[in-house]
């Protein structure tokens, strides 16, 4: 099922995430629902809290859906290590229409449980590392604007405010 995407202003997106404490099958549908909302949407990332679920779970396909293969399923995410500078643009599904240079980890080793609850370990270089960093910041509370800092964050805000204002956020 997929479930509508929170934006940035919704509580929910702005809190920090519990961790998850149960396998079940609530717990399969709901990383089913994650995962075809983030295709449908579409995206490369998608945390459980933007979907309005207080829970430290991510999904991440950088191929959107053409290689089964490359989906992950992060549950209870920390990192391992994280090293190196990149500095590209990037958008967020809760914040569209909206893109900045943030920068993130041009590497990134992230520990977690599976889908199943077993643990596992991925690595991740580039745009991999960087969607990692962009979902373990949702599961914290934080958005890519909250890195964002001067007139570029300004000018975001206050676009957001104005569509907000009008009806149309």
């Amino acid at each position: 099922m997929i479930r509508p995407i929170l934006r940035y202003g919704e509580g929910p997106l702005h809190r920090p995430a519990a961790d998850v404490t149960s396998f079940d099958d609530e717990l399969q549908r709901l990383v089913d629902d994650m995962v075809q909302t983030m295709y449908a949407a579409p995206g490369v990332g998608l945390a459980a809290t933007q979907i309005g679920v207080p829970l430290r779970l991510f999904v991440v396909d950088l191929s959107v859906g053409r290689n089964a293969n490359d989906l992950v399923v992060i549950a209870n995410p920390e990192f391992v290590e994280r090293d190196g500078m990149q500095l590209e643009e990037e958008g967020c599904l809760s914040i569209p229409g909206f893109n900045a240079t943030v920068i993130r980890p041009a590497r990134a080793v992230v520990r977690g449980l599976d889908r199943s609850g077993a643990e596992q370990t991925i690595e991740g270089t580039g745009l991999l590392a960087r969607a990692f960093q962009h979902e373990m910041d949702h599961l914290d509370g934080k958005v890519f604007v909250d890195r964002l800092r001067g007139i570029k964050k300004d000018l975001i805000l206050r676009r957001i405010h104005r569509l907000k204002r009008s009806g149309k956020w």
